[in-house]
């Protein structure tokens, strides 16, 4: 395979950390049997490892149960277990402008269910403004307040904490879909407030792709979407209540999760370092891009903080364009398109057009941020 230059850390993360690799491998060759389910050598071995990561993702987010802590295929699936798991026909949600798809498409699925769904509009940038949401929350009774953490679209970063506190003022729950947060931003999922927070592991969070974590705030009960077994309580025909047994119904995806706490124990000795280099790429990125003539960022202005996120589009150069050069000529890796959140574009204004994504993560270096800048200036001139 040619050298790549991969700048599509905001889709997933890669390459990853060798300790998760080795950790997959591990699972699949060591410890293979089927966990909680025997009491053999192997099936044991397989259960202290998802004790393990279980134990380590929740230190990692600030989760002071891990109990509270579910793990799932993936941020998808924890906010539809999150969403279809707390609102019933009849109640009603506030959502903010530029949510991605897996919180959008639910919602849809949700409205023609009979729940009412309120939009809060973002700034051109996608910031969400408190007062506002506060003021939505004024006009009739809500169930919950839904909002992103991070925009993988405009990088922004939504004031969580303070959502939680006036959903909560409310009498509502706040649900978070953490996908572009975790990893990228130090957590304490606690200290936060949310009372549903779902996170994706394949970003940066630096683990596999195929599973995720979902973090139910103590006395947030969601109905479970799925039924079935899971070492405990067998006999009886109900699903147990008890956390996490009842959203883990099914054989979980040792490997994967096996993957996901090597990724937090590699972020707890790491994490504050490779978020300190994020952002100064991030900003060397931005600086630069700024000098391609008809470029023109989204998100935040260059100064304020952001995720390592970076959309642009061009004047003349359709992103889609401007992509497939990057990839075929210098084997720059990037993403055009609408990612997956044609809210966000809209909010920004770019819904017809779409734009180019740089997305930075681990492993990313200055010769990547000079080489990809080189590309566009030739690429867009």
């Amino acid at each position: 395979m040619k050298h790549i230059t991969y700048l599509d850390h905001a889709a997933t993360s890669w390459p990853k950390p060798q300790s998760v690799v080795d950790a997959v491998v591990h699972a699949l060759t060591e410890a293979g049997g089927n966990p909680g389910r025997s009491a053999h050598t192997i099936a044991l071995a397989a259960s202290r490892l998802i004790l393990e990561a279980r134990t380590d993702v929740a230190a990692l987010l600030g989760v002071r149960d891990p109990r509270d802590l579910a793990f799932v295929p993936g941020c998808t699936a924890g906010l539809n277990l999150a969403l279809k798991g707390l609102l019933r026909p009849g109640d009603r949600v506030v959502v903010g402008s530029t949510e991605h798809n897996a919180v959008a498409r639910p919602l849809h699925a949700l409205e023609a269910a009979g729940v009412r769904v309120d939009v809060v509009h973002g700034d051109s940038a996608g910031r969400i403004d408190p007062d506002d949401v506060e003021r939505a929350l004024a006009q009739a009774p809500t169930r919950a307040v839904v909002c992103q953490h991070a925009s993988n679209v405009l990088g922004t970063i939504q004031p969580v904490g303070d959502l939680a506190d006036i959903a909560h003022e409310a009498g509502a729950y706040l649900i978070v879909d953490g996908a572009q947060g975790v990893g990228h931003l130090k957590l304490d999922l606690t200290a936060l407030g949310a009372d549903a927070y779902a996170a994706s592991g394949h970003k940066g969070l630096l683990g596999p792709q195929g599973v995720g974590a979902l973090y139910l705030a103590p006395g947030v009960e969601a109905v479970e979407l799925t039924q079935g077994g899971g070492g405990s309580n067998s006999e009886e025909a109900v699903q147990p209540t008890a956390r996490p047994d009842r959203y883990e119904a099914g054989t979980p995806n040792t490997p994967g999760i096996a993957g996901l706490g090597a990724a937090a124990r590699f972020l707890l000795a790491e994490g504050d370092a490779i978020r300190a280099e994020e952002r100064r790429l991030t900003r060397m990125l931005y600086e630069q891009l700024l000098e391609i003539p008809g470029l023109r960022v989204l998100g935040p202005p260059l100064g304020e903080e952001r995720v390592p996120v970076l959309c642009v589009v061009h004047d003349r150069v359709e992103a889609d364009r401007i992509a497939f050069e990057l990839d075929s000529r210098y084997g720059v890796a990037v993403r055009a398109g609408l990612h997956c959140a044609p809210w966000a574009h809209a909010t920004a204004g770019t819904a017809e057009c779409g734009a180019l994504r740089f997305g930075i993560g681990f492993g990313i270096t200055e010769s990547d941020i000079d080489l990809a800048v080189r590309a566009m200036h030739e690429v867009c001139a």
